[in-house]
């Protein structure tokens, strides 16, 4: 089984959520901006290092908000490879610095967007935008209902 460490940002502002979308091959998603750690990288470093690639803006690396575990079955993998793939995932809060986004060209990802928190669950989006939000704490403020409770407020 292959194993790969990764860092992710998660960028909110003015109710916006900073996202990518990935794609490889007939796969494809929207996810947060990061990814894998080079050889002797540093996690902070990764994320600022992927979201200027991904997105073009120059990152600034807040509080380490989890770390996310899984095994996954990868599609379209070699017939001699295991398509078993363990996936850490290291998320941070993160800001950007004001600027245009770029779309990352010749990567894993093919456009930067800055999506309405309300609107991303419209959008096919991978697991990590989930467990990133819920890590951060976002999309069940103070107030807002959960439709699970009963309670209201007034």
């Amino acid at each position: 089984m292959d194993l790969r460490v990764a860092a992710y940002a998660v960028v909110e502002r003015r109710g916006k959520i900073l996202l990518t979308h990935w794609r490889r091959g007939h796969l494809h998603g929207w996810t947060l901006p990061g990814g894998g750690l080079e050889s002797g990288e540093d996690p902070r470093d990764a994320v600022v290092r992927e979201v200027l690639e991904e997105t073009g803006l120059e990152a600034r690396v807040g509080k380490l908000i989890g770390v996310d575990s899984r095994v996954m079955v990868r599609e379209e993998v070699p017939a001699d490879k295991d398509p078993e793939l363990h996936t850490i995932r290291i998320v941070y809060r993160a800001t950007v610095k004001d600027g245009p986004l770029q779309h990352e060209i010749g990567g894993s990802s093919d456009e930067a967007r800055w999506v309405p928190i309300k609107e991303i669950r419209s959008l096919r989006t991978l697991s990590l935008v989930q467990t990133g939000l819920r890590m951060a704490g976002i999309g069940r403020r103070p107030g807002q209902q959960s439709g699970k409770s009963g309670k209201s407020r007034k």
